[in-house]
């Protein structure tokens, strides 16, 4: 339900700025304007998107695996809490995915940034924590991975894309996301039910057989 609530949003707010360039002036992440106390930019740029694609790609990543965490986190903590950390997952991940790029673009006035992608990272990688022996792959692509080796291969391929600064993907967000969404799973769990989320993690990995890393088709 509340990731319904977040996609809901997060399109109704981006299709009213496909159309309306001054609310995206007043909503996109902008650094000068952060510095001189503008603070809401560094959630606010979550509900934008340059197009269609990039907020159907978003908002399709987020339905698959953001109903799963949700549901995750309302099983293993109850209905009120879980629904709560998991709203406190997505917003926090916005805030914190942006932080790399506003050290670096601080004072960089032609820099503007906008999409969930850092927030949707981390609760892709959320779920690569929890399931990293389940299979995921990318649309068109018949090659399946285990999660947490497509998460391996995701981290080397953006920060290779980030060094190389290769189109307008903010990479660092992607990174910063995913990082952050895995360990915030692992402190909440650890915190909230004494859980060792990691050594369920290792161990999924370790039991797993060669036969088990590849798998062609769909």
């Amino acid at each position: 339900m509340l990731t319904f609530i977040i996609i809901a949003l997060t399109s109704f707010v981006s299709y009213r700025a496909f159309s309306n360039q001054s609310l995206v002036n007043k909503l996109i992440f902008y650094p000068p304007a952060v510095k001189r106390g503008e603070w809401y930019r560094l959630l606010s740029y979550g509900v934008l998107h340059a197009d269609y694609t990039h907020l159907i790609f978003n908002m399709l990543t987020l339905f698959f695996f953001g109903t799963y965490i949700e549901r995750f986190l309302k099983t293993s903590l109850g209905e009120t809490q879980g629904g709560i950390w998991y709203i406190a997952l997505y917003i926090t991940a916005l805030l914190v995915s942006i932080l790399p790029t506003y050290a670096k673009q601080m004072h960089n006035h032609y820099y503007r940034g906008l999409g969930a992608s850092g927030a949707v990272s981390a609760v892709v990688f959320a779920f690569i924590l929890i399931n990293p022996m389940s299979f995921m792959g990318i649309m068109f692509i018949p090659i399946m991975l285990p999660a947490f080796l497509f998460g391996v291969i995701y981290v080397v391929l953006s920060i290779y894309l980030e060094n190389k600064q290769a189109g307008n993907v903010n990479h660092s967000a992607h990174i910063a996301g995913g990082i952050y969404g895995m360990l915030f799973i692992v402190v909440l769990f650890a915190l909230s039910v004494d859980a060792n989320i990691l050594q369920h993690f290792i161990e999924q990995i370790k039991v797993s057989s060669w036969e088990d890393l590849i798998h062609i088709g769909y």
